[in-house]
């Protein structure tokens, strides 16, 4: 059984600056009821071409700074003041093509699902071949399809689960979704990966120092999930907290402890980082240049992570209000 409208629901878009691909993403998002595209202070034509193609422009007020978070809640809130009677919307990225299926798989899932409250398919990167960091997000996006924890910024929501739940964390500077997945399924909801095409994103990620402050940024997400969900039964983001810590800082701080006490030998200790290199190349599965560069980047991410880490714990110690990590 499918819905009497499968279309009918609402698109939020966010973005800044975005050029062409905003252009493709609303475009994409046409058969939709009603589309509501959050502009944080473009300087581009953005604005301008989107209103002239009939999008519901919403000018974010960045006088308190910009957050993912808070450009989707004041999306939403535009979204139900305009068409209250909407039961599905249909989250996002300003930098993503919607697939032209998706919507009607993703509403009927919905539809015959009643416990589950948020769905999404396959994010895929749009030029996986332009660099290694493309090709490595377009692997990242590939989670197991089923019941899943958590969803990302491309996501098909029940409205009044949202309304409930009382939407993203507005100060939250990453990791949003994650946490307003918690307290989704904390109220007895289910969130759901089907097995659909759904997104294109142009991650255009170009050079290693972009590859690098995104690890900061999900390092960040990681200290500040802990912190909010990481008692039990939850235990939100604490293992990959302390795994950033234990490899980007304190082996670094016990090996060069290690040089100073004994000298060359302390050397020795270094050998911990390939062994693991090792370790992990052989339970990756795939082809062997995968395991390989997954392993590499996998590892070497702990050094931006741990990074986010002490980030996240200067600005908690000193109360100051955190700021955006942007890597493009």
């Amino acid at each position: 059984m499918t819905p009497e409208r499968p279309y009918r629901y609402g698109v939020v878009a966010i973005g800044r600056n975005e050029g062409e691909r905003l252009k493709q993403c609303l475009t994409s998002a046409q058969s939709s009821d009603l589309i509501v595209y959050v502009d944080s202070g473009s300087t581009d034509d953005s604005v301008v071409w989107a209103k002239d193609r009939g999008v519901e422009v919403v000018d974010l007020d960045m006088k308190t700074g910009f957050t993912a978070a808070r450009a989707r809640n004041s999306g939403f809130a535009r979204l139900m003041e305009l068409r209250p009677d909407l039961q599905y919307v249909q989250f996002i990225d300003g930098d993503c093509e919607l697939a032209e299926q998706w919507p009607e798989r993703s509403i009927a899932f919905l539809h015959t699902h009643q416990k589950v409250c948020a769905v999404f398919g396959r994010r895929r990167e749009r030029h996986p071949d332009h660099s290694l960091y493309n090709e490595l997000c377009d692997r990242e996006w590939n989670v197991p399809i089923g019941e899943a924890r958590f969803f990302g910024g491309d996501v098909m929501m029940r409205t009044a689960a949202l309304t409930r739940a009382g939407g993203y964390r507005d100060e939250l500077i990453a990791g949003e979704e994650p946490e307003f997945s918690v307290r989704l399924r904390a109220a007895g909801w289910l969130i759901w990966r089907i097995d659909e095409e759904m997104t294109l994103h142009d991650a255009a990620i170009a050079r290693f120092e972009q590859w690098w402050r995104r690890h900061v940024r999900s390092g960040y997400a990681f200290a500040n999930g802990a912190h909010l969900h990481g008692s039990p039964p939850e235990r939100l983001w604490v293992w990959e907290s302390r795994r950033a810590i234990l490899w980007g800082l304190m082996i670094p701080l016990i090996w060069i402890v290690l040089v100073v006490a004994f000298g060359l030998p302390g050397l020795l200790a270094f050998l911990i980082y390939p062994l693991q290199l090792g370790r992990r190349i052989l339970r990756i599965p795939g082809t062997w240049r995968v395991r390989v560069q997954l392993a590499f980047f996998e590892l070497l991410s702990r050094f931006p992570e741990s990074i986010g880490q002490l980030k996240f714990y200067r600005d908690n110690l000193l109360q100051s209000r955190p700021r955006i990590i942007e890597y493009k």
